[in-house]
């Protein structure tokens, strides 16, 4: 659990019924739905859905480490390992109450775009900054 102490983002994740497949275990799409939840909740924490920008997923990607069953918490941490000027990527690290251990870990690259012209734009200037105050609140710099 040291691990995630070192992202500023955690999201409580309650293992559903529904989330599992015929093998019995979280389904792999599942993960990625975890970590959208995470995204969600660090784009809330910045107010990025105020902005003039829209938010859209350009890649992702998640290495599965153990099979989660139902029940189970996970805790899922984000936080921002790269601030470029339109794009951010975000990395994930989920941890299993019941196991103990991180089972998946995953990353996304995030592009801003307009919301009129659908192009590319720079992060919103007062985003950026709270982006850096949130990581600073973890020692991480970006």
């Amino acid at each position: 659990m040291d691990l995630i102490k070192h992202y500023p983002i955690i999201l409580k994740q309650v293992v559903a019924w529904g989330d599992m497949d015929a093998f019995g275990h979280v389904n792999n799409t599942v993960y990625y739905r975890y970590m959208e939840s995470a995204r969600i909740l660090y784009f809330d924490a910045l107010d990025i859905f105020s902005t003039d920008v829209f938010t859209v997923v350009a890649s992702s990607q998640c290495q599965y480490l153990k099979p989660v069953f139902y029940p189970d918490t996970l805790s899922v941490a984000t936080r921002i390992e790269e601030l470029r000027n339109s794009a951010l990527r975000m990395s994930y690290v989920l941890w299993s109450e019941k196991q103990q251990a991180v089972i998946a870990q995953g990353e996304a690259v995030i592009v801003c775009v307009d919301k009129i012209n659908m192009k590319k734009t720079a992060i919103p200037e007062r985003v950026r900054l709270k982006m850096k105050e949130i990581e600073l609140s973890v020692s991480n710099i970006i």
